[in-house]
């Protein structure tokens, strides 16, 4: 597996300009929801706030601001590297046949 670099000081600014305004968690399937972000709470609490990639750095995602949203640490960890594109609908399979038909 191939290391991404790591830029502290691009990393800090980037979750003060994001938490700024105490947005609520990003995640399409969030674990709490209608339960704000606690931006106050330790680094290990589920509830707490942390910056996620939306397209995952080692999948290729820019270190930018637009490809960040905040997130729970639960949450963040649900969604581990995962296209965020691809977790909703699933998979769709589409036939001709009517089996409710006997045919």
């Amino acid at each position: 597996m191939a290391t991404v670099s790591r830029n502290t000081t691009i990393r800090d600014q980037h979750r003060r300009i994001i938490a700024a305004d105490k947005p609520p968690c990003a995640y399409r399937h969030c674990l709490f929801p209608g339960e704000p972000i606690d931006y106050d709470a330790d680094h290990l609490d589920p509830r707490s706030f942390v910056v996620d990639h939306i397209t995952a750095r080692n999948k290729g995602g820019p270190d930018t601001l637009d490809n960040k949203q905040p997130m729970h640490r639960a949450c963040n960890r649900d969604k581990s590297d995962k296209d965020i594109d691809l977790l909703d609908g699933g998979v769709t399979f589409v036939t001709d046949r009517c089996w409710w038909q006997g045919r």
